[in-house]
């Protein structure tokens, strides 16, 4: 999750609010769905499209192969204009899952033209999963996450959970429900599971919208910071927000919507605006 987090900041950071706020609007289900007669390279190529455009690369043009892999599929990142996709084999048979995976590949197009990246694989990996789901084309991802008495299938690197929690985050963002196009009951599980987590990071102190427990707390190490900071002390905290000492006493927290650190001087009732996201937070300090 801490992962998760970060990839959000990172998307805000190289993105701009303006750019991520133009992605208001999800890859359309009807836009992605292959028909029982549909000739199935004809229909890849569509559907490819589809993320290219939703992603608005029009110079980058997808050639898509099948192959027995591994992994669900593979994406040749060159300079361009063309880009090479490989989807595993078996997607031959599962057709509705063809989307999903082409999203995840041509977010890494996306991304790589972006110049945005992770050190490391897996986070590289969960970064390319949290921008395919936040900028609009990840609830397939989530969607082809199904089990049943024999089989059990996942794709991407973000647990059911995390991808529920990113998809709550773009709801919140956009006023959209992603919940209505799920047609796998696991999915929609965990996008409310995830949606619990996401509400949960618009209640912690020292936002104002904080519940009685967590604010009994926050006041109780508001007190042992007044009583401890001073010259050389380093700062005092739980992991979400941190006391630091400052002339007045300051107060540093993540923004819900963004993760991007802000911090406010411990007066009361302030009102505080992320410089990232542009997101205007009522806090009780």
């Amino acid at each position: 999750m801490e992962t998760v987090r970060a990839s959000l900041t990172a998307l805000y950071k190289r993105m701009s609010w303006d750019t991520i706020g133009t992605f208001d609007a999800s890859v359309a289900p009807g836009d992605v769905a292959f028909a029982d007669g549909d000739e199935l390279y004809l229909g890849v190529q569509r559907v490819a499209h589809v993320m290219v455009r939703h992603l608005r690369l029009p110079e980058a043009r997808m050639i898509v192969s099948f192959r027995e892999m591994r992994h669900a599929a593979h994406v040749e990142l060159t300079a361009g204009p063309e880009y090479f996709i490989e989807l595993n084999a078996r997607f031959k048979n599962h057709r509705r899952d063809i989307g999903a995976a082409l999203a995840h590949e041509v977010m890494h197009v996306y991304l790589h033209r972006l110049g945005l990246s992770f050190p490391g694989t897996r986070d590289n990996e969960i970064l390319t999963d949290t921008a395919t789901a936040y900028l609009g084309a990840g609830w397939l991802l989530l969607d082809a996450f199904r089990q049943d008495a024999l089989s059990s299938q996942k794709l991407g690197y973000l647990t059911p959970e995390e991808y529920g929690y990113v998809l709550a985050k773009r709801a919140a963002l956009f006023g959209e429900d992603p919940a209505v196009w799920f047609t796998s009951p696991q999915a929609y599980e965990a996008y409310v599971a995830g949606r619990d987590l996401a509400r949960q990071d618009a209640a912690r102190p020292p936002l104002a919208a904080s519940g009685w427990a967590a604010r009994r707390r926050y006041a109780r190490d508001r007190r042992e910071a007044r009583d401890r900071l001073g010259p050389g002390v380093p700062p005092l905290g739980n992991g979400f927000y941190t006391f630091e000492s400052h002339s007045p006493l300051r107060v540093s927290f993540p923004c819900p919507v963004c993760h991007q650190r802000i911090r406010v001087p411990v007066q009361g009732r302030v009102r505080a605006r992320c410089g990232l996201c542009r997101t205007v937070l009522e806090c009780d300090t």
